[in-house]
């Protein structure tokens, strides 16, 4: 029987593949495109809309993801439908790390680097900049490879499935290395607002969790290896004594450990372990990036406005994101801070309150997460390459065999 792909992980979107093909080789990924008039590339199903929709799924989870260390150990290639979390294992036997992961460890390379998924970190850019070297499969049946510094490899990958299927990516690595967290704890909107940036600068990777109450919320705070001791308190927030969940009525237990125990980078940067439920599991997701030197303004646009959403939050997080060169990152050329929200899984009411946050930050030039649940349409306009990015679509998939109305009306404003 077919595996037909029914909703993303959640259970919050659901799809309208009426078949789904599993080819086990490169070769077969090849023949599948050449014959399908219509298909969408899906992997850890975790994106929240419709941008991997359509009515033929190709799965590449068949397909051996064949892993080899490149460039005298300075990186890795591997099938694109590899997971965060698969990497960090196999990286680990050969003492590897890549610069950053995102909160979950659970979700395929390809898919996080074709949205510019990040992580966190001032000097960290998205997952997508660590990637040197990708093979795609393009509309014609074509097995396109390119490298960084090659013509149009800066548009391609951070690609929302619209240029074809990826194969195979080429990752920057590194030696690795040794992370520890903490936590702190009823932290003051005023300090927030106050410190903003001296908070998050205190650690390799930052994050303010946020239920948009009366408090601001809890630090947690990533660090390399160092001999420095951790503070009591930061602006008034007290250093947590057992472990935490981003979620603060949750058990902790799926959650990575705290407590100022240095770990395995892939033990610590991720928010939470391989082997357990990500995050929540019944929810909504939606994030919106801005200049970081909107960040104060923007918090305080939406306090302002806060009774209109905050009741249907499960988390909030505040991260940093460094800029890049990458065309459809909402990263290109400025350093970013991220507004995200875990929201109940309502979705008309998540809808009325994503509108109301888009109007607030529309001051402050804010780009939605490309996977996440988002209202506003023609997204692509407010890109600076869209029109470039068009133009390598129109060679890598004249035909529209990787398109659907969801990238035809918010990336290229077709509809």
């Amino acid at each position: 029987m077919t595996r037909v792909p029914k909703a993303n992980w959640a259970g919050s979107f659901h799809y309208g593949f009426r078949d789904c093909l599993y080819p086990s080789s490169v070769e077969a990924v090849r023949e599948v495109v050449m014959r399908a008039p219509k298909i969408k590339t899906v992997g850890s199903s975790h994106s929240f809309n419709a941008i991997a929709d359509g009515e033929v799924a190709l799965s590449l989870a068949d397909v051996p993801i064949d892993p080899v260390i490149e460039g005298d150990g300075r990186q890795v290639s591997v099938g694109g439908h590899c997971t965060y979390g698969e990497l960090a294992f196999l990286l680990h036997g050969h003492g590897l790390a890549v610069h950053n992961l995102a909160s979950l460890p659970h979700i395929s390379i390809a898919g996080a680097i074709a949205t510019a998924t990040h992580g966190s970190g001032d000097r960290n850019g998205n997952l997508a900049t660590a990637v040197s070297g990708l093979e795609i499969v393009s509309g014609d049946g074509r097995l396109v490879k390119v490298t960084r510094g090659d013509a149009d490899f800066a548009g391609m990958v951070v690609h929302l499935g619209a240029l074809g299927v990826v194969t195979r990516v080429t990752l920057d690595v590194q030696p690795e290395f040794q992370v520890a967290q903490c936590v702190y704890e009823g932290l003051a909107w005023d300090k927030l607002l106050a410190n903003l940036d001296e908070i998050m600068a205190l650690g390799y990777s930052v994050s303010v969790f946020t239920q948009w109450g009366q408090q601001a919320g809890s630090i947690w705070v990533k660090r390399t290896a160092s001999a420095e001791d951790w503070p009591a308190d930061i602006h008034g927030a007290t250093r947590a004594m057992v472990n935490r969940h981003p979620i603060s009525e949750l058990d902790a237990q799926n959650s990575t450990d705290q407590l100022g125990q240095y770990g395995r980078w892939s033990d610590r940067l991720p928010h939470f372990k391989m082997g357990f439920t990500p995050s929540n599991g019944e929810e909504i997701q939606s994030e919106f990036h801005l200049p970081r030197k909107h960040g104060a303004a923007a918090i305080e646009a939406l306090l302002s406005i806060r009774d209109k959403f905050a009741h249907l939050v499960q988390a909030g997080e505040l991260r940093t994101v460094a800029a890049d060169e990458l065309w459809l990152s909402p990263q290109y050329h400025r350093d970013t801070l991220s507004f995200h929200f875990t929201w109940v899984r309502d979705q008309e009411a998540v809808n009325a309150a994503v509108g109301h946050i888009e109007q607030a930050l529309s001051p402050f030039a804010a780009l939605p997460h490309w996977g996440k649940v988002f209202t506003e349409r023609n997204i692509g306009a407010k890109y600076e390459k869209l029109a470039e990015f068009v133009r390598l679509r129109d060679r890598m998939d004249p035909e529209r065999r990787f398109s659907n109305p969801w990238l035809e009306d918010v990336v290229f404003g077709s509809n």
